[in-house]
């Protein structure tokens, strides 16, 4: 007969499903900002803005709106060299090559480069670093994410290839495997994630907008105010800000691979919101890849079934967990 002590109590369940609405949540919202995020890049890349004046628009408007908050981090914040590390990855890195590469590539080759790559990129990072094998089922899911990416990817990869579009996808998919590595770092270093949100905001900042301003090129007074304030506003406001509180908090909650399957949803939202936006065409490939993602990523981000009770004398799930 099993022992009472063995039997979660009530409110053990509740928080837990609270915590995992959270963290879906969480990653819902940070689906829609990189949505939004792969087509505004697109339209400043379209534009004279360099990629340099791009970045140094996210990071000068979140690094001003979060000044005020610079005062309440912890003052061994600045000397923690793990937090500049991740500053330059996630804040400087993951910019420069993505801002950069949508200087030559359509919205929807970002799309299918970064979030439509992290799925399999979190999943070998996790498994090379921390031996986290993916599951059966998130096997299969992975494996209905890489046939909806391609179904997405053939009339695109079928066309036309120029020296510049190659270079910027090269640049687009370097920025996706840094963002890999800055979730997986982020993860496993435990920083909270507000705490890390301005750090990377405010400490970005002051490592690129010096370089910038004195070194790189500039195209600023090339294009009308109304770009400025679109890009000002909605990159240092949007992923700088909300979708990095939004990312990190899901990936604390549901993990980085987990997090990034449910992200692996953007390439075919973006490519769909790309065809009023930027007349990019609606076809049965983006139809089809549309399901099978959404099926992939529903199979790869799902909850794994909860073990039952260990039996007596046994090591508990947490104890195992933290060893």
């Amino acid at each position: 007969m099993a022992q009472p002590s063995a039997i979660p109590a009530a409110g053990a369940y509740t928080h837990a499903g609270a915590s995992h609405r959270a963290g879906y949540l969480a990653a819902i919202g940070t689906v829609a900002i990189w949505t939004g995020f792969i087509l505004i890049s697109r339209l400043g890349g379209k534009s004279a803005l360099t990629g340099f004046d791009i970045l140094a628009l996210r990071l000068g408007t979140a690094a001003l709106l979060l000044f005020l908050f610079a005062a309440r981090l912890p003052a061994q914040a600045w000397g923690n060299k793990r937090l500049w590390i991740l500053a330059a990855i996630g804040g400087v890195g993951f910019g420069v090559l993505a801002y950069s590469g949508f200087k030559s590539v359509p919205a929807a080759h970002g799309a299918i480069l970064i979030p439509g790559l992290q799925p399999f990129l979190a999943a070998v990072l996790s498994w090379w670093l921390a031996g986290e094998k993916p599951s059966a089922p998130r096997m299969a899911g992975y494996a209905c994410i890489a046939a909806g990416v391609s179904l997405v990817a053939v009339p695109i990869l079928s066309g036309n290839w120029s020296p510049a579009m190659l270079a910027g996808d090269g640049l687009v998919f370097a920025a996706s495997l840094t963002w890999a590595v800055f979730g997986m770092l982020a993860k496993r270093w435990g920083f909270e994630p507000w705490l890390l949100t301005r750090f990377i905001a405010i400490g970005s900042a002051i490592l690129y907008l010096p370089v910038y301003v004195l070194f790189l090129p500039k195209a600023l007074d090339a294009v009308p105010w109304s770009t400025l304030v679109l890009q000002a506003l909605y990159q240092g406001i949007g992923p700088a800000i909300l979708a990095m509180v939004l990312y990190l908090r899901a990936v604390s909650i549901l993990g980085p691979s987990r997090v990034a399957a449910l992200i692996a949803l953007v390439p075919v939202l973006a490519g769909l919101l790309a065809v009023p936006l930027l007349d990019e065409p609606l076809t049965v490939w983006l139809a089809s890849g549309l399901l099978s993602v959404s099926l992939g990523a529903f199979l790869a981000s799902r909850p794994l079934p909860v073990a039952s009770a260990p039996a007596a004398g046994s090591v508990p799930l947490q104890s195992r967990a933290r060893a």
